[in-house]
């Protein structure tokens, strides 16, 4: 029996890959993250994407509920729209967060960089990991998953 993919399917990855599973959407989300970034002018000089591909896949960001678009207007010049992380798109910062360390990891580069996360207090830098809900910290060598439904861990 063949698997349903994307919207349609029962496994919470192939519908997260169908939110964010291009380069380009989870690059727009970081920026957003990281600079800041809410406007088509910041997003294209930043990540150096075609005009054409931006809208396409800003278009597609709000339409999955991981930005808002919002109308704004300099003095003297036409209104424009601007494009603002929702909490779900702000929920992201866990899957960046395992992307930048991954990467540093196991496709180092010497001049690479990647996002750092600190608590923004402290300034104490925070590192990812799978916790009990007890708060114990579980090793990744010791995880094993496992398929369970969606409502059970939305219960937890």
């Amino acid at each position: 029996m063949a698997k349903t993919l994307g919207k349609e399917s029962t496994c919470s990855i192939a519908r997260s890959l169908e939110a964010v599973g291009d380069t380009w959407t989870l690059l727009i989300i970081r920026e957003a993250m990281l600079t800041g970034a809410t406007r088509f002018r910041e997003f294209r000089e930043a990540l150096g994407v075609a005009p054409n591909i931006l809208s396409k896949r800003l278009e597609k960001i709000v339409e999955d509920g991981l930005m808002e678009r919002r109308t704004y207007q300099e003095p003297g010049s036409r209104s424009r729209d601007e494009y603002v992380l929702t909490e779900s798109g702000r929920a992201l910062t866990l899957v960046i967060g395992a992307l930048a360390d991954w990467g540093r990891i196991h496709r180092p580069r010497p001049d690479g960089t990647s996002p750092c996360f600190t608590g923004e207090e402290t300034g104490m830098v925070a590192r990812l990991g799978f916790v009990t809900v007890d708060g114990e910290f579980v090793p990744p060598a010791e995880l094993v998953a496992q398929r369970t439904p969606d409502t059970r861990l939305a219960a937890s």
